[in-house]
């Protein structure tokens, strides 16, 4: 018999967040060649305002080396940007369920008002 692994549901990382939606808002994903997981770390790209996955090595013009939001639900692969939702403000996070967290994505997280526990 296989054993399966279920990833991250939607906003299962999420422990709280503002009244009403507030930390939620519609988010543009760039194209990309690979499915994203609920609590991908999201940068902002400054060319197009689309949001990519954090890449904290990325060249500084770029947009992706500063985490803006957390993918609140799995999208698959696109060559096509593609519409979803983002918490970019005031809530608390569950850390081991995002994908990509580092210290400095910690750090710009708190600056967003996302409090990331244990």
């Amino acid at each position: 018999m296989s054993i399966k692994t279920e990833g991250v549901h939607a906003g299962e990382f999420l422990l709280s967040e503002a009244n009403g939606t507030r930390s939620r808002e519609e988010i543009t994903l760039a194209a990309t060649a690979v499915d994203l997981p609920a609590g991908q770390l999201l940068g902002k790209l400054t060319a197009s305002g689309h949001y990519a996955p954090y890449d904290p090595d990325a060249d500084p013009a770029d947009g992706s080396e500063t985490v803006t939001a957390i993918l609140w639900a799995p999208v698959g692969a696109s060559t096509e940007a593609q519409r979803s939702v983002g918490i970019v403000r005031d809530a608390e996070v569950i850390g081991r369920l995002l994908t990509g967290l580092d210290t400095a994505g910690e750090i710009d997280l708190l600056a967003l008002g996302i409090v990331v526990r244990p």
